[in-house]
């Protein structure tokens, strides 16, 4: 296997088939420990894709939000774990490793969060989906615990916000945003959390991403963050080209050879979407601009069109509108992120380690589906409400949630 390559699959032309969705719900549990397969990426559903004519020229709402209504006002959106919850948090992980069930076998209902922490998850999910859609935990004591039991703790903690879905070919649930010696100039088969270079504004094929810091760097891997619907406005505003540009179904994403057999290579896709009809119609964001750049071993050979100067200035518009509205914040040992992919693009800066033998810059990562029927936001895909919807999902490769980079 080539550095960086989470598949072991020979890149090839495949054949796009009608979208078949299997019964994910009730998978195998000699395969998927808790029942349920991730769903993985899929095509949007074209025939419910809305005209730029028919998006809101304003948005308004507690998913607005500007960086000025916060950086100075860090008990809006800064949760230090209190002793109490830090306690339950211990003695669950405790109850839940005696047990002697895998890891990627845990739920909220083998690890019950009902004394301290209940009502604060519960509303921290709701303002996720249709709030602020950012938290950050602080005092998780990751210094502390050993890897099994911190991984316990923070898979746990998060199967109270949502499914955990795979997040590459391998099968990770719980994934590891590591330096492992890749190669960040080789877009097409590697994957940029794997790297130090910086990671430029994008979501997660998830609706929830959390972020454990286990080992910081010695300098840089700090994180910003944004509104989406802030970003559409000010486009709206300043570049209306760019909008509408961002809402056709242009372009494509790389899937970097994480494919099932007789899925194709990329996904044809808008990168702002609207909800399905019905329900509360909002904009939904999806990008990762290295996903759309890696695609020229595709485009050289006429089976995609290639970047267009329109789609490039829009990238370059999108980015620099987000670098200037973002929110910055740096993770600390012990603090959690958790960041809504629905209406937040977030961003990493490049970073150095620490010489060895000091530990490299080392975060748990957890992808957590949310499905329409369960709160989530009704999304025009054919997955919306399946409970591991999104992630990435290889034929019936397993789960596996490995306690360090690998």
């Amino acid at each position: 296997m080539a550095p960086g390559i989470l598949v072991e699959e020979p890149v090839s032309t495949r054949v796009s088939n009608p979208i078949k969705l299997r019964d994910n719900n009730n998978a195998s549990k000699a395969i998927f420990p808790d029942g349920i397969r991730t769903s993985g990426q899929h095509p949007p559903l074209y025939d419910q894709l809305l005209p730029y004519s028919q998006f809101p020229k304003s948005i308004s709402g507690p998913t607005v939000w500007s960086r000025e209504e916060y950086i100075n006002s860090p008990e809006k959106w800064v949760h230090p774990f209190t002793d109490a919850e830090i306690q339950e948090l211990s003695d669950e992980a405790d109850a839940f490793i005696a047990s002697g069930t895998p890891l990627e076998g845990i739920s909220k209902t083998n690890f019950p969060l009902s004394r301290h922490l209940s009502k604060v998850l519960s509303h921290l999910r709701d303002d996720l989906l249709d709030g602020k859609g950012f938290i950050l935990f602080k005092r998780f004591p990751a210094g502390e615990w050993s890897p099994l039991k911190t991984s316990v703790a923070y898979m746990g903690l998060g199967t109270h916000l949502g499914y955990f879905v795979s997040q590459n070919g391998r099968g990770h649930v719980l994934g590891h945003v590591k330096d492992v010696g890749d190669d960040p100039t080789q877009i097409h088969t590697v994957r940029i959390y794997r790297t130090t270079a910086r990671q430029f504004f994008h979501a997660d094929d998830s609706d929830i991403v959390g972020l454990l810091c286990v080992h910081r760097a010695a300098e840089g891997g700090e994180s910003d963050i944004v509104s989406v619907h802030n970003v559409w406005n000010t486009l709206q505003r300043e570049h209306p080209d760019v909008a509408e540009t961002l809402t056709k179904p242009i372009w494509y994403f790389d899937r970097k050879g994480e494919v099932s057999n007789g899925e194709e290579e990329w996904v044809r896709q808008p990168v702002v979407y609207i909800e399905k009809k019905g329900s509360k119609e909002r904009l939904y964001c999806k990008w990762d601009p290295y996903y759309v750049r890696s695609l020229t071993r595709f485009s050289d050979r006429g089976l995609i069109t290639a970047l267009s100067e329109e789609q490039k200035h829009a990238m370059q518009v999108l980015e620099d509108t987000c670098n200037r509205l973002a929110l910055h914040m740096v993770l600390e040992v012990g603090d959690i992120q958790f960041l809504s992919n629905a209406h937040l693009l977030h961003a990493r800066t490049e970073y150095k380690d620490f010489a060895p033998p000091a530990p490299r810059r080392h975060l748990l990562r957890l992808w957590l589906a949310t499905p329409e029927s369960e709160g989530g936001w009704a999304l025009p895909m054919p997955d919306s409400d399946e409970k591991k919807r999104g992630g990435i999902q290889v034929n019936d490769t397993p789960p596996r949630a490995p306690l360090d980079a690998e």
